[in-house]
């Protein structure tokens, strides 16, 4: 995995775990890669894995079992989906309105480019995005 230096390893750590329960790779109450094999995975050091899992397990994403190991949290999915949507529309989309002006580009040319994507997407057998 290719790290930022915009956040902290472990939080891209989390952030990653949270992709893959978004895309389906674990859902509720399946068993996740232990401390040791996503830092082995990842290439990073085990006390960092640590902390993401820690982090996930304060948020009540993920639970661990002693002796069995970690798990997706019933209803993971949603509250990562539900906190991302939060993030998205406080801070990604102001940004990009503010960019959208400056540049003097209008929604319908957004939309034009939205539906462009789907219709790619559709066309290559791709999800759409709800």
């Amino acid at each position: 995995m290719n790290f930022n230096d915009n956040k902290a390893i472990y939080e891209q750590m989390a952030d990653r775990l949270c992709d893959e329960i978004i895309a389906g790779t674990y859902k509720a109450d399946d068993r996740i890669p232990s401390v040791r094999e996503y830092a082995v995975t990842l290439q990073v050091n085990t006390n960092t894995a640590v902390k993401a899992y820690d982090l996930l397990s304060r948020e009540e994403i993920i639970y661990n079992r002693r002796g069995l190991g970690y798990f997706v949290a019933a209803g993971a999915r949603e509250q990562i989906m539900a906190t991302r949507r939060r993030t998205f529309r406080s801070q990604t989309l102001p940004a990009l309105f503010r960019e959208m002006r400056l540049l003097g580009i209008s929604i319908e040319e957004v939309e034009e480019e939205w539906d462009k994507k789907q219709r790619a997407g559709d066309n290559q057998g791709a999800a759409s995005v709800p």
